[in-house]
């Protein structure tokens, strides 16, 4: 295989995968580690991948649509979402984060009485047709790509609320580096929110399982709640029940 062939598959195969360890490439392309890591100096200089600990990652600041990511694994969010529905008192304050599982959730509260903050654009145009739904709008300044406010400049009234419950997305999952996204635009506001709130509920498909993206908004021991659609391999179910995770299989409740 010719020098620019293989950096264009180590391109797809770090893109397809999103995060992959040196070591991974040099058993696949069947090369050595030195060969491997100019390569990727390539590849970064070329702003597709970044590196990070003990490998590369695909590059997030080029965050795929709020719609693209909408389409993707619709059958599994929605498992997931009315799970994490079930979670929801009449009375409660909760927080529902920007992300397209969260967002399956409004067509599950159709029949509670609850106060909903959400910096989600979207859930607040679903969430519109029910009066029970209290929706308070974070504010800020509006992100096209996420369909979110972001930097927020008041974070102390974000502060300021009272939630007994959040319902948190992420782009992935990883026992070291927590729970992680893709725009740092929304860090501020994920931290602070998982510090307020008295339950930490995660809706993650199982996919998500093992991926990292740019920045890491809270440990994995910081969540109370794992909801997902599939059991996670060993090592993460050994972790929830170690550090007192109660971990939710969507597809076990339908």
């Amino acid at each position: 295989m010719i020098k620019t062939e293989r950096i264009e598959q180590i391109q797809d195969y770090v893109l397809v995968n999103d995060t992959v360890s040196l070591d991974e490439l040099v058993k696949v392309f069947d090369v050595s580690k030195n060969t491997i890591r100019r390569d990727i100096q390539q590849l970064v200089e070329r702003g597709k991948i970044v590196k990070v600990y003990g490998g590369v990652a695909a590059n997030h600041a080029t965050l795929k649509s709020f719609n693209e990511r909408q389409t993707r694994n619709q059958q599994q969010k929605r498992s997931i979402a009315r799970a994490a529905a079930n979670f929801v008192e009449d009375g409660d304050i909760i927080y529902i984060d920007s992300g397209t599982t969260t967002l399956e959730m409004v067509e599950n509260l159709q029949s509670k009485n609850v106060t909903i903050i959400t910096n989600n654009l979207d859930f607040i145009f679903k969430a519109f047709p029910y009066d029970n739904l209290n929706v308070i709008s974070t504010g800020g300044v509006f992100d096209r790509k996420t369909k979110s406010f972001v930097s927020l400049k008041n974070m102390d009234l974000l502060k300021s609320y009272n939630i007994n419950k959040a319902f948190m997305a992420s782009t992935g999952i990883t026992i070291s580096n927590g729970v992680t996204h893709s725009s740092p635009l929304e860090s501020e506001i994920k931290q602070t929110v998982v510090k307020k709130s008295s339950k930490v509920f995660l809706l993650v498909d199982h996919f998500k399982f093992d991926k990292y993206a740019l920045m890491t908004y809270c440990d994995m021991d910081e969540v109370d709640y794992i909801i997902t659609d599939k059991p996670p391999s060993e090592n993460y179910q050994e972790y929830t029940k170690r550090h007192d995770i109660q971990l939710v299989i969507s597809d076990n409740l339908n």
